[in-house]
């Protein structure tokens, strides 16, 4: 049997500083860090995805950034497919692969490998249908259909994410499995890769919290209001789905429709953060190959050098 690829991955909530953190274990260890963001992969979207710097980028090399037009529909397959030529790459070379990101879905189909990914080939008109579906009769409509293909993937579905229900219609419709089985079988794959996962976390929220809100500001003074106009008038937010509903840029597209002022905006914007960090922390607290890393203790956030010292630990004794 081939041996497994040895990979460190360095997930968490956005805003806990895991780039940091991966950027720095890949110095220690030399590495190459391999992004792991549905959103950083699209080009032109570099505020309001938090992309790395070029000081950063030229420091440590890094990939899955930029690889998809910005109106394209990049898929969790697609991302999986690149991101294990990407590994690949690395690791002949005699580098560190360091997975980095929050997005656990394109994680977790990674480690499963590209095989066991439930990402059939998208039907467009379906999807097409299906959307305009949901804006004529609601998004109810479309779970109720999902419901009665497959009523597992339904119940663990909510209505209003409409784009996760419409997934698991296509997968139905164009495999002829359902959504929930293919996942459950995925669940009993081997692990494509002999990887150390570590994730960040803070026992006090307020913590985070506050980088959260620390992260807004910043976004906004680095000009995220224009980089989402611009994006706007080259039809980005028409022709990609997700680009519209990214956090970021979908509330300031509601700011251009006058729905909020600019006050309005920032605020909604870091309420739609700290909901999405929740999720996040959700996601990988369900996942057993997660180790955690408390970034504060009892006299509030550990230094950059105590957290650094842990992850390396961790990695060392895997």
């Amino acid at each position: 049997m081939d041996r497994k690829i040895k990979i460190l991955a360095v997930c968490g909530a956005t805003a806990s500083g895991k780039s940091a953190l991966a950027l720095e274990l890949a110095r220690r260890y030399g590495g190459e860090i391999v992004s792991c963001d549905s959103m950083q992969v699209y080009k032109e979207m570099n505020i309001g995805t938090a992309k790395p710097t070029d000081g950063e980028m030229a420091m440590v090399r890094h990939h899955m950034i930029d690889v998809a037009e910005p109106w394209e529909n990049y898929s969790c397959a697609e991302y999986v497919k690149d991101a294990e030529s990407a590994i690949e790459d690395v690791a002949a070379r005699g580098k560190l692969p360091i997975v980095c990101g929050g997005t656990g879905l394109y994680l977790d189909a990674l480690l499963r490998g590209s095989g066991f990914s439930d990402e059939s080939s998208p039907d467009l008109v379906l999807r097409s249908e299906l959307f305009s579906l949901a804006e004529r009769e609601g998004n109810l409509a479309v779970h109720n259909m999902l419901r009665e293909l497959d009523p597992e993937s339904a119940e663990a579905t909510h209505p209003n994410n409409l784009k996760r229900v419409i997934r698991a219609i296509e997968i139905c419709k164009t495999t002829g499995e359902k959504k929930s089985e293919l996942d459950r079988r995925s669940l009993l794959a081997p692990e494509k890769y002999d990887a150390t996962v570590i994730a960040l976390r803070y026992n006090d929220r307020d913590i985070l919290r506050d980088r959260i809100e620390k992260r807004v500001d910043i976004m906004i003074e680095q000009g995220l209001e224009a980089e989402t106009r611009r994006l706007l008038e080259l039809g980005v937010f028409d022709k990609n789905t997700t680009a519209a509903q990214a956090i970021g840029y979908k509330e300031f597209l509601g700011y251009f429709r006058g729905e909020s002022d600019f006050a309005e905006c920032t605020q909604l914007l870091k309420f739609a953060t700290r909901r999405y960090a929740k999720r996040q922390m959700t996601w990988f607290r369900g996942k057993s190959y997660v180790q955690w890393i408390d970034a504060d203790g009892g006299n509030g956030i550990k230094s950059f050098k105590e957290i650094v010292n842990s992850a390396s630990e961790l990695f060392l004794k895997s």
